[in-house]
């Protein structure tokens, strides 16, 4: 019987960094005047941490295998980027505005082909998947268009792209991540005889 606790904290690890998304994503929403500091470093953070959550999550083998079938290179990429919005926390709030625009886009996209394979295994909600991957897109495409210059419509348009990305993964980890308590291993090991034939 293959341990479920590495798959179980991979997957409270996926919706504990969702929930805080949606968090930040709402803080921004609510309050424009952030300094855009403040803002690097906390998104720097946290897309460090969910890059780690997705490795683990990447190594784990839960039942579908959907949810973290794209996060090793998209886990090594959150990390490369949050590093990257760490070095420049105090750079133009343009360019936050594309690197986390073209992170949550390239995650939408990723998200699309799960939703696809949730709907081929028949996992119910594979639409909501999709919806929230469509959305997640766009607004993650307007950020790193920044459509305008005002610092705080920015701010905004980045608090609804970092709500939209932590309901989508939310999403996922909720609807195709499976734990089943006495779940097989991959392979099934058997013991049998090859009898020779005697003509």
């Amino acid at each position: 019987m293959r341990s479920t606790k590495v798959i179980r904290a991979a997957k409270i690890g996926y919706i504990v960094m969702s929930l805080f998304f949606c968090a930040l994503g709402a803080l921004m929403i609510a309050k424009h005047d952030l300094s855009v500091s403040l803002i690097g470093i906390t998104a720097g953070v946290m897309l460090i941490a969910f890059g780690l959550v997705k490795l683990v999550g990447y190594f784990t083998k839960d039942l579908y295998r959907l949810a973290f079938q794209f996060d090793l290179a998209f886990g090594l990429t959150l990390i490369v980027v949050g590093a990257i919005v760490l070095m420049n926390p105090d750079h133009a709030m343009n360019f936050l505005c594309l690197v986390i625009g073209i992170a949550i886009m390239a995650d939408a996209l990723l998200k699309l082909q799960t939703a696809i394979d949730a709907k081929r295994f028949g996992l119910p909600k594979w639409w909501l998947i999709l919806a929230l991957a469509v959305v997640a897109g766009a607004v993650g495409a307007a950020v790193a268009f920044r459509p305008t210059q005002s610092a705080r419509i920015l701010t905004a348009l980045l608090g609804v792209s970092m709500l939209s990305e932590g309901a989508l993964n939310l999403s996922v980890a909720l609807c195709a991540v499976k734990i089943i308590r006495h779940q097989q291993p991959d392979v099934i090991e058997c013991e049998y005889e090859v009898k020779e034939r005697k003509d």
